[in-house]
């Protein structure tokens, strides 16, 4: 009599019309943006502590530099709304950090139908190694940053002095933890398509030259500075998570 209601949903979600996939989709976006603006209001609070951190890579440099900035480690604005611009966007940049977990497992509960029962087990799993993943690779872009800045000011040499915009770099910082946070997504999308049978251990194992090939061109792609510290910062990780995906999928037998 239990697979009586397991049957009942399966039919259901089967027969689920493109319009009901759209309303699940906007109920599942509206609970996202919730989620983030909770953690706006949050990050509202968090926006000062959190622009010093951001600042600290650059201070880190400024005694390196040829000639010392104009406005020493201070940033500067250049407009007058971008004070209001650089708070809103820091301000969402941490509600999105802190509702994470909520978008990520939204983002799970829309592709659960067309799962199995076994398949949607995995839901904690991928959330929490989400969250994981993605905060390693803004830990990394974080750690990354005073190199990659100090090849970037020093590069044109003495003749030029550095005088930042507020706006600008702390976008430039949240941008590169972005990019890094996103990229070491990509081995748990591995894993992801090994458990639903998309590709195996062996596929994984046969496409590792091309892989790494292909990874060292994201890196250099993507990455905002593109430096070649940050360049490797980012692509050394990833090829060892893409070896742990591997390692995962052979211990899932897939």
């Amino acid at each position: 009599m239990a697979l009586i209601p397991r049957l009942r949903r399966k039919r259901k979600e089967a027969s689920m019309t493109l319009i009901e996939h759209l309303e699940e989709l906007r109920s599942r976006l509206i609970v996202s943006f919730l989620a983030i603006g909770v953690g706006a209001i949050a990050g509202w609070f968090l926006f000062d502590p959190t622009v010093r951190l951001l600042r600290e890579p650059y201070c880190d440099v400024v005694g390196q530099l040829p000639k010392p900035p104009i406005a020493g480690c201070d940033l500067v604005f250049f407009g007058a709304i971008d004070a209001v611009v650089l708070k809103l966007k820091v301000v969402a940049f941490i509600g999105l950090f802190i509702a994470l977990p909520v978008v990520l497992y939204q983002l799970w509960a829309f592709i659960v139908p067309g799962l199995t029962d076994r398949e949607r087990k995995l839901a904690i799993p991928f959330v929490a190694s989400s969250v994981l993943l993605f905060a390693f690779g803004a830990v990394m872009a974080y750690y990354t940053l005073p190199r990659g800045l100090g090849f970037l000011l020093n590069f044109a040499g003495e003749p030029v002095r550095a005088l930042l915009g507020a706006k600008e770099f702390i976008g430039f910082v949240m941008l590169m933890a972005l990019a890094f946070g996103v990229s070491f997504e990509f081995p748990l999308l591995l894993i992801f398509l090994a458990a639903v049978g998309i590709v195996s251990s062996q596929t994984l194992r046969r496409w590792r030259r091309m892989m790494i090939v292909g990874l060292a061109l994201v890196a250099a792609v993507i990455t905002p500075s593109q430096d070649p510290y940050t360049m490797f910062a980012m692509l050394i990780p990833m090829v060892a998570l893409y070896e742990g995906a591997i390692l995962v999928t052979r211990l899932m037998k897939k």
